[in-house]
């Protein structure tokens, strides 16, 4: 019937209300992918941790997302898709909370890790129940309420974080989630029941998901602890490399010949959602690095607070909001290739232009590459998105969608880890380089002559000579992510043409 939604229970009201509650759950999980990038700096304080150390709480989220996203299809045909939602909304809550409690990076780090393997299904899930419950003539505008929550989430993720760790402390970025989780839960719990989809006796490829865990797990370690252990001249760094190396190569034949594979790698075989998954890989990688180092280096160089470092941060949004709509009306009118290389060379040049950032530069010199970048980002999300899932069978495309996401997640974690040490890495070199071009003696000799004590102006010149040395490494990893952008902006030109349309609720 029409306007008649599949299940009479879910009518008006109750209708709203359990749309509104997968929304405000998607909201939660998407916000805790970006509210920590501000806090960094005070985590690694208050932990007396360094800052790479401290990116730990980024990368082993993403990182435990990105696992559990390829597995969110068996969980939901296994025990039901409103029970893994409600079970995985406890689980985030109660990870969240001990979050909060966390007095170690080890602890922290862990309590992480297990919000990424309960928030993992949370977005696929909150997807498919809002397609569930409305009929399909208003699949659209549930589509636009997924949608805008999945793009808000990050934007209002440094803002918040950055406020509440100036204003309370950090561990307040977690404990906030917890009125928000058991409301949502009990709420699910109560509305979304006469959703609940079939359960069946699916087979688990144990052995994929084993060596899936242990090579991603092993690669992980070894970017985060190779910095701080001289990489391959430490043998346990050359046991965790090759650990990744062998388990990746040993998981894509298991997983090719394998009847019920956990990541269906058969997918690959399409060219267009290759090239594209792969350029979508790049173009993650360096901008989700950047949006983690530049907070970082705000808040170190630049005299920022977390809130001020925040709000910076989140001004690509606004025009991220603004032209996510237009460009998905663009793309079902325009090559998908020329808008994503369009989005490349317009992400490029803005990176190009924080390349040349300084110690002396003012607020709107610094925001005008992230209201840019605002604007150029949906140019190459949208359009990847629906040229990766346009290239496959009907039947692939929420394998496929899978998949992608669990690449751009990792490309995300992999761009931070990498980020972070060539900028601590090239600013020690930058130092050296600089101490050693130094002669202050009549610099000191002046300031001495001022009434300045000794150690006060050897540890003045020492502050200054640290905060050059950051800003050159940081504009040196930003050409880094400018020539990956334009890599981005060839490489997506070897896919073929898109064949058709995905619809919009697999694009996002």
């Amino acid at each position: 019937m029409k306007n008649a939604t599949p299940f009479a229970e879910l009518t008006g009201g109750r209708l709203l209300l359990a749309a509104f509650v997968i929304a405000l759950s998607n909201f939660m999980v998407v916000l805790d992918t970006t509210i920590a990038n501000v806090s960094v700096t005070h985590i690694s304080g208050d932990l007396a941790i360094s800052t790479s150390q401290g990116t730990w709480v980024i990368t082993s989220y993403a990182v435990a997302e990105a696992i559990c996203v390829p597995l969110t299809g068996w969980l939901a045909g296994r025990f039901g898709s409103v029970r893994i939602f409600v079970a995985c909304l406890i689980g985030f809550t109660v990870f969240s909370l001990l979050c909060g409690l966390s007095n170690s990076l080890e602890m922290l780090v862990f309590c992480r890790i297990g919000q990424g393997l309960f928030g993992g299904p949370l977005m696929p899930i909150s997807q498919a129940l809002l397609m569930r419950i409305f009929p399909p003539e208003k699949h659209a505008q549930a589509m636009g309420l997924w949608a805008m929550t999945t793009v808000v989430g990050p934007i209002l993720g440094p803002i918040l974080g950055g406020w509440i760790s100036d204003n309370l402390t950090w561990h307040w970025i977690f404990f906030i989630n917890l009125p928000v989780g058991i409301i949502c839960a009990l709420a699910a719990i109560r509305v979304l029941t006469p959703a609940e989809t079939p359960t069946t006796q699916l087979k688990i490829d144990g052995m994929g998901l084993g060596l899936l865990i242990l090579w991603i797990a092993a690669l992980q370690l070894m970017l985060d602890l190779g910095h701080d252990r001289d990489w391959f001249n430490n043998g346990m760094i050359v046991v965790l490399g090759l650990i990744a190396a062998i388990g990746f190569v040993v998981f894509l034949i298991w997983e090719y010949t394998d009847k019920h594979p956990v990541v269906d790698i058969r997918i690959f075989r399409h060219r267009g959602f290759s090239i594209a998954t792969l350029t979508l890989a790049f173009g993650f990688a360096a901008f989700f690095g950047s949006i983690v180092i530049i907070p970082q280096w705000l808040q170190s160089n630049m005299g920022y607070n977390a809130t001020w470092a925040g709000y910076l941060t989140a001004m690509m949004g606004f025009g991220s909001l603004t032209m996510s709509p237009i460009v998905a009306k663009l793309a079902s009118k325009f090559d998908a290739r020329l808008l994503a290389s369009f989005g490349f060379v317009l992400m490029s040049g803005v990176t190009l232009l924080r390349a040349f950032w300084n110690n002396e530069a003012d607020f709107m010199a610094l925001a005008l590459p992230q209201i840019i970048q605002g604007f150029a980002v949906p140019f190459f999300f949208i359009p990847l998105s629906n040229l990766a899932l346009g290239s496959v069978l009907p039947q692939e495309i929420a394998s496929a969608a899978g998949l992608m996401n669990f690449v751009r997640t990792m490309a995300g974690a992999l761009g931070t880890s990498l980020a972070v040490t060539i900028w601590d890495d090239h600013s020690k070199i930058a130092r050296s380089e600089m101490v050693s071009s130094l002669h202050p003696e009549g610099t000191v000799r002046a300031l001495e002559a001022s009434g300045m004590s000794h150690s006060t102006i050897v540890g003045t010149i020492a502050n200054l000579v640290d905060k050059e040395a950051l800003t050159i490494s940081v504009n040196h990893v930003f050409l880094i992510f400018t020539l990956v952008f334009l890599v981005g902006a060839i490489l997506i030109w070897f896919s073929p043409r898109a064949k058709g349309n995905v619809e919009g609720g697999h694009a996002h």
